[in-house]
Formats: structure tokens, C-alpha cells, sequence
């Protein structure tokens, strides 16, 4: 039932995408001045393609039939770089990083959350064994040297003097609660007595305590009711969780057993396919491949003759590098051949007839020619000036729609009217197999079939014409400059390998052993907790720039970082993101975000820093040994990220005296010829982290950084879901108690770290324990604040003033005037119109 269910989804969805890939073609011949009306439509189109590809990744995971997955993976791959050719064009015209979709999200009905670009599972999935692998030889590594030891708290070595009066201490504490209860228990008996002496002749009376008890219980009861149903009326709003929230469902666990199950089915149908290639090849060889040869040989011969007739001479045989006969007969019979070469030959000779009639009237026409060429230059010239003030905004080509196209249309072919009544398990198709596996095989056997057949036509020469095969002459000149311009290229190009001699796994242990390639934290970039910003394009249009939300910022990473590293086919085509910084406070998550892109993509961790390189591989020497160390082994094992914390300290104005020791420009130098050599095919990201962004070189700065980060504090839906999101991951309990809304608010300013901090600090085993008969209240958490610094505006505004330096933000500011100026204009010219109508 699940097969059919997805099966359905599938189809469904490549409805949709066939339906979107048709309207994106009228658009994109459609260009368009207003640039509004144009984010529209690239907004419009970017929501659409990830509901398409969080539909798709779904179906990716779940579908069994090999044959099936091939397909969707080809289409998925074509979404995901089409989403980030569109997001591209959005920064492009929009000059920002950041976009907001409020107003388009309510037009097509859909919630913020449907926004979120999914991270697809099977980058993890598919290289599991690899990862699993590479971890424990970096555990090896690391216990062999010592790096690796669990960190436990060693019981200090005192005095047997403290010792003894820890123990007293701690036993007249005991004894002390001892007697406080004993005390305890004779005050209320005194007590007791008391009432009995004062009451006297009441107690008699059994009517009235019986009424008093009926009283008091009366009211306990109707209370815990009132209290029970209040619960469940919040549960049933859903302004509150229900008690089971938090715990684990029988349909979670039977769901997880039925993913397992399913993976192991993947497998083993995967698995199967592969094997059906190899055999099925080979059958068909053996059944077809004699009747195939013998097919290709006559055809051959005919097409022989039929040149012989036509022509008076027998053919040419084309080179193997040209593709041999293939060229000739590409779905061709041998009578369409013929017409081709008789259509060609009377071409030919047209094309000599129009170059003598062309070369005499050009020698009388040259002199008027260049007197109209002068003229015409001018006239262009204006023209361009004229065009560039009234410019029209087109779509750039897109490398992506072509792959998606493909696939869409071979989903048409195959899979559409498919009747697979006969495959439940979803196994593979075999007779798709000995389709794809003929084209092969023809191809093995016409190689073979051209040898013989060159020979019997050089037989046939001598035989009937008594003619040698005169090989066609090569233009010397042309090959001797193509091998130059080559080894010209080549030895631009080259890098010199420094370490030629040794194993990619030597030199991995190397950079482990150093501490520059170092352990990835277990972190998914969904722990990166934060909550949408519901009022971004409505703070734009009154022209207030809005502070990007945690959940944008999460966001950028995925696109930027997550889907570029994760597939290699979406790297090599999509618009090139080789440098990633992120910039902010300290506390909000920058760190996490390097560690998260490297959990999700399974890549490398090589730690760069300033701090981290001091004292190692010293000199110029040293450093381009180090270098070519770190990028040898991250192409080898890409994905890889190369993480350079507090990277203002490699781009520093003034070294300040403290640190001149530790050499922090060592990198500055080297670190655009690095970018410059990165290329498509490497699946490298160098991220820099950085919470003084103000104390760099701006232009060296911003030309290393490709793209930037602005990392916000957390604003107050950002700091309430984190507030209970964290508070329960801890063992916390939520009750009426607590005040998560005044949490929220009170500490505005504080950084997720903080917040963090805090609540650790707070739920200590001892407190978890006590939450039965003693509440978590807000003012536990708001105490232990008070010792933390928050992140003040002055320091949010120096922030936002830096960012307003970079290309982009200047870019950005510049667009924001130029808007303004022409609403402004816009204005006047309206007022003018209604001036003259009164």
C-alpha cells in the first residue's frame, strides 16, 4: 500500500513540475521592466520548486524500484540547482541575502513552515559506510595521540585532616535534620493536644465533623476537576501540549521499523539491478550480438555500392575519433545516407558559384562601405546609451532546466501509462535493461564491425579501382600550435605536488596529529532552534530594514553550504559558492552552523584558524606545505569545510602587541590564490566565523568572503520557542508556573548561548528531581542572568553599519536611494497632473 501511495505522490508531483517548467518557459521569453512585478515571479517560482522538491526528496527516500529512484534522483538533483539559480537572481536584483515571502505565502495558502528548504536524506544515507569508516580511523588516530581522551572530573587528592571534617560536617548536618523532624513531630503532637482541650464538647459531635470532612473534600475534588478540565480545553486550542507529548508513540516506533525495513529492501533491489546489468549484457551478447554484426556489415557494404554508383568512386571511411560509421548511419537508412551526400555535393557547388559573383562586387564596394561603417558605429553608440537608460530585465540562462526537462520527458516515455500490475515488489524492469543495454552493445560491436570493414574497403580499391587509401592530410601548423597553447595551458594550470611520495592516508594522519583536521560535534542544523519573521515585507514597505530571523539564517546555510557540498552534480552546475562567512555577536551559533554543515553532508572538518596554525609548519616553506597538505586531502575526501574561527584575526588592521607573537596574517596572502584555484568539480567551502568583523581590512576582507552572513540575536518568537524548546530537551517541565512569554521578553538581548547556559545551569539533577512538589518558576532563570552581559543595540547597530560597507549592503543602499528618488519623482509628476485638471 505504501508503494502505491508514494507511486501516486510521484506522479502527482511530476504533474506539477511539468506544469511549472511550461510556465517558466513563457515567462522567461517575456522581459519585464518593473522590478517588482519581476520578484513576484521569481518568488512565486522558488516557493513553488520547494514544495516540488521537498515532494520529491519524500518520494526519493520511500520509492523501492531501482530503476525509478535513477529517474527521481536525475529530477531532484534539477530542482535543487534550480532553486539555487532562482535564489541566486532574487540576491541579484533585490541586492540582499535575505528575502521575505509573507504576502506571496498567503496568496498561494501555504504556511511559513512549508518555506523550509529540506536537507535530502540520502546525502548521508548513500555514503554512511564511508563515514562510519572515516570516523573510526579518526578515532584511532586521535586515541593513539592522546587527543581523544573522555574528559572525567579526577577526584582531587586532600589532606586526611579535611577529610575528616568533611565527613563530620556532613554528618551533623544529618543528625541536625534528624532532630529538626523529631522536634517537628513533638510540636504537633503539643499542638494536638491543644485543639483536644479547647474543642472539648464538639468532638462529641459526629454530625458536625462529618459535614466539615464532606466540606473539605467537596472542595478538593471540585478544584482538581476545575484544573483538569482547564487542561483540557488549552490541549484541545492548542495553547498547551498534551501529556503525552513528549513521549514516544507506538506509530513513531512501528514507523521507524518500517524506514529500517525499507532501506534494507533499497539495498538489496539496488544491489539486484546491478548484478541484472552484468547478466542480461552478457545474454544478449551471447543471443544477439552475431545477428547484430552481421546487420551492421551489410549496411556497410550497401552504403559501398550506392557511392560507387552515384559517385563513380568508392567512399571515405570515417576516423575512429569521429565516431566512425556511427556517424554515417545515426538512425539513418542506407537510401537517406545517399540523399545526404548528394544534397551536399550540389551545395557545394552553389556555395563556389555565390563567392565568385560576391568577390567581384566587393572590390567596388569597399570605399562606400567604410564611409557607412563610421556612420553606423556612431548611430550604435547611441542607440546603447538609449538602451542601457531603459533597460528591460531578463532571466539568465539556466543549466538546470535543461536536466529537468530531460528527466520530465523520459518520466513521459516510460513511466506514465506504465502498467506495473506485474511487479509488486517493485523489482526492476528487465526489458528497460536490454533497451539501454542494445544501444551498448551495438556500439562494442560496430567498433569491431569498422576495423573489418576499413580493411574490405581498402580491398575493394585495389580489387576494382586499383586505388591506395591516401591518408587525408593534417594542417601541420594548426596541430603544432594546439600542442603548444596545451602545454601552455597545462603548465599554468599545474600544481606542483610536494608530496608525490606519500599515501593520501599518511598525510591524513599528518593533519590529525597536528590538530588541523579535527572532530566534527554530532549537531543537525534543525537544533538550530529560531522561529520565522512574520512582518518582513511589511517593514520593507514602509522602508525599514528588518533584522534577518534565526530560521533565514538557517535557511542561507542550507543553501549556500548544505545542498552545493551534498551532491556533486548540483556543485559543478549551480551558481559557485566557494567562501561562506558568518558574522555576529558572540553566542549565536556561528560555530554550530560550521559543525551542522559538516553532520549533514558527512564532510571533513579542517580547522584553519589563527590560533590553531600558530607555531605550526613555520616559515614560507612550512605554510605551502601546510596549504598543499589540507586542499590535497580535501579533494581527495571531499566534501570538506575548511573552518577558519575569529578570521578577522588573519585580515587585521593593526596586529595588536598581545598576538604578534602567534603570526595571525600568515593566511592573508594565500588565501584568494586558494579561492582562485578551487573549482567546480572540488566540493570545498571555506567558511570563516567572525564576531568582530570591524577590526579587518574591508576590501581584502570582502574579496576572500564570496558570500556574507549576517547572524542576528534572537528576536522574541526566536527566544520563546527556544526558551520551551530547550527547557524540555533538558528534562524540564512546562506548568502554569512558569512564564515562558515573560522569560521571553525580559531577556531580549541575550544570545541563544546565554539562554542555553542558563537553563543548564538551573535544571541540575538535584532540581529535576524536586519539579513533582516544586514547580519551575521564571524568576529561577532570570537570577542567573543577571552575571551575563546581553548584546546591547549600540553593538547590533555597529553590526548593521558594517554589513551597509560590504559590496552587497553598499550595493543595497544604493538601490534603496535610487527607489526612493523615483517614487519621489512619481509623486510630483501626479501632483503636477491634479494641479492642472483643478
Amino acid at each position: 500500500m505504501s508503494n502505491l501511495m508514494y507511486n501516486k505522490m510521484w506522479h502527482q508531483t511530476q504533474e506539477a513540475l511539468n506544469s511549472l517548467l511550461d510556465k517558466e518557459f513563457q515567462k522567461m521569453s517575456e522581459p519585464q521592466a518593473n522590478k517588482v512585478l519581476v520578484f513576484q515571479m521569481l518568488a512565486t517560482f522558488y516557493i513553488n520548486y520547494v514544495q516540488i522538491f521537498r515532494n520529491m526528496e519524500n518520494v526519493y527516500d520511500q520509492i523501492v524500484h531501482p530503476q525509478k529512484r535513477m529517474l527521481i534522483r536525475k529530477v531532484l538533483d534539477g530542482v535543487m540547482g534550480r532553486i539555487l539559480e532562482l535564489k541566486n537572481e532574487m540576491v541579484e536584483l533585490e541586492m540582499t541575502e535575505f528575502h521575505y515571502f509573507d504576502d506571496i505565502l498567503q496568496d498561494l495558502k501555504l504556511s511559513p513552515q512549508q518555506l523550509d528548504v529540506p536537507i535530502p536524506r540520502y546525502f548521508l544515507k548513500e555514503r554512511l559506510e564511508v563515514i562510519k569508516g572515516r570516523e573510526k580511523i579518526l578515532a584511532r588516530i586521535l586515541t593513539e595521540c592522546g587527543l581523544n581522551l573522555p574528559v572525567k572530573y579526577a577526584a582531587k587528592s586532600i589532606a586526611l585532616e579535611e577529610a575528616v571534617k568533611l565527613i563530620q560536617i556532613a554528618e551533623r548536618a544529618r543528625q541536625g535534620r534528624l532532630r529538626a523532624l523529631f522536634m517537628k513531630q513533638i510540636f504537633l503532637q503539643e499542638c494536638r493536644a491543644k485543639e483536644m482541650k479547647l474543642l472539648g464538647h464538639r468532638l462529641l459531635d459526629t454530625k458536625l465533623a462529618a459535614l466539615q470532612i464532606q466540606k473539605v473534600w467537596r472542595g478538593f475534588h471540585q478544584c482538581k476537576k476545575t484544573v483538569k478540565e482547564r487542561e483540557e480545553e488549552m490541549v484541545f486550542l492548542g495553547m498547551k501540549p498534551s501529556p503525552l507529548f513528549n513521549e514516544v508513540s507506538d506509530a513513531i516506533v512501528q514507523s521507524k521499523q518500517v524506514t529500517n525495513l525499507r532501506d534494507e529492501v533499497q539495498l538489496k533491489h539496488e544491489q539486484d539491478y546491478q548484478e541484472a546489468l552484468v547478466n542480461i549484457k552478457e545474454d544478449l551478447k551471447m543471443l544477439e550480438g552475431p545477428d547484430i554484426k552481421e546487420h551492421l556489415q551489410d549496411q556497410i557494404r550497401q552504403w559501398f555500392i550506392e557511392c560507387r554508383n552515384l559517385t563513380g568512386t568508392f567512399p571515405d571511411y570515417p576516423n575512429e575519433e569521429d565516431g566512425g560509421s556511427a556517424l554515417i548511419f545515426s538512425n539513418k537508412t542506407p537510401e537517406q545516407v545517399m540523399g545526404d551526400i548528394i544534397a551536399t555535393q550540389e551545395e557545394e557547388e552553389k556555395l563556389k558559384k555565390k563567392k565568385k559573383k560576391e568577390d567581384k562586387e566587393n572590390k567596388g564596394k569597399k570605399g562606400k562601405k567604410e564611409k557607412k561603417e563610421k556612420k553606423e558605429k556612431k548611430v550604435s553608440l547611441k542607440e546603447k546609451a538609449m538602451k542601457d537608460e531603459d533597460e528591460e530585465w531578463k532571466m539568465s540562462p539556466s543549466l538546470f532546466l535543461q536536466l529537468m526537462e530531460e528527466g520530465n520527458s523520459l518520466y513521459k516515455d516510460i513511466w506514465l501509462n506504465k502498467d506495473e500490475s506485474w511487479n509488486f515488489p517493485q523489482d526492476y524492469d528487465p526489458e528497460l535493461i536490454k533497451e539501454e543495454k542494445r544501444k551498448e552493445l551495438e556500439m562494442e560491436i560496430r567498433v569491431q564491425v569498422d576495423e573489418l570493414m576499413r580493411q574490405e574497403l581498402k580491398n575493394l580499391k585495389l580489387a576494382v579501382n586499383r586505388e591506395m587509401e591516401i591518408p587525408p592530410r593534417q594542417k601541420k601548423g594548426k596541430k603544432k600550435n594546439k600542442g603548444r597553447k596545451g602545454r601552455r595551458g597545462k603548465r599554468g594550470k599545474k600544481e606542483k605536488d610536494l608530496t608525490a611520495d606519500r599515501t593520501i592516508e599518511s598525510l591524513y594522519q599528518e593533519l590529525v596529529e597536528k590538530g588541523l583536521l579535527i572532530q566534527a560535534l554530532k549537531v543537525n542544523l534543525s537544533d538550530y532552534i529560531g522561529e520565522y519573521s512574520y512582518l518582513g515585507t511589511t517593514l520593507r514597505q514602509v522602508a525599514i530594514e528588518p533584522m534577518p530571523s534565526l530560521l533565514d539564517v538557517r535557511q542561507l546555510i542550507t543553501l549556500y553550504g548544505i545542498l552545493p557540498l551534498g551532491s556533486a552534480e548540483v556543485h559543478e552546475r549551480a551558481p559557485l559558492v566557494k567562501s561562506l562567512l558568518l558574522a555576529g555577536p558572540s553566542g549565536v551559533g556561528k560555530k554550530m552552523l560550521v559543525h551542522a554543515i559538516c553532520t549533514e553532508t558527512g564532510a571533513n572538518l579542517f580547522n584553519l584558524s589563527a590560533l590553531n596554525i600558530a607555531g605550526k609548519y613555520p616559515g614560507k616553506t612550512g605554510l605551502q606545505m601546510m596549504i598543499h597538505l589540507v586542499f590535497k586531502v580535501a579533494r581527495q575526501l571531499q566534501p570538506s569545510v575548511v573552518w577558519i574561527q575569529d578570521t578577522e584575526k588573519t585580515f587585521y588592521k593593526k596586529v595588536p602587541q598581545a598576538e604578534k607573537r602567534f603570526e595571525p596574517k600568515r593566511l592573508k596572502r594565500y588565501l584568494p590564490k586558494l579561492l582562485k584555484l578551487l573549482k567546480p568539480d572540488d566540493r570545498i567551502l571555506i567558511v570563516g566565523t567572525t564576531h568582530r568583523p570591524f577590526d579587518a581590512e574591508l576590501q581584502p576582507f570582502c574579496r576572500v568572503y564570496q558570500k556574507i552572513i549576517l547572524v542576528p540575536r534572537p528576536d522574541y518568537a526566536s527566544r520563546y520557542v527556544l526558551w520551551k524548546e530547550i527547557i524540555l530537551r533538558n528534562g524540564g517541565k512546562l506548568t502554569n508556573s512558569l512564564n515562558i512569554s515573560c522569560l521571553s521578553k525580559v531577556t531580549d538581548g541575550f544570545t541563544q548561548g546565554q539562554i542555553v547556559q542558563v537553563i543548564k545551569d538551573v535544571l541540575t539533577e538535584r532540581r529535576l528531581r524536586q519539579q513533582a512538589h516544586k514547580p519551575l518558576t521564571a524568576i529561577e532563570f532570570i537570577t542567573m542572568m543577571t552575571n551575563m552581559n546581553p548584546v546591547y543595540r549600540e553593538e547590533e547597530e555597529s553590526f548593521k553599519n558594517w554589513y551597509a560597507k560590504t559590496p552587497l549592503g553598499k550595493k543595497r543602499v544604493l538601490s534603496l536611494t535610487v527607489g526612493n528618488k523615483e517614487k519621489e519623482k512619481d509623486k510630483g509628476k501626479k501632483g503636477k497632473r491634479g494641479k492642472k485638471k483643478k
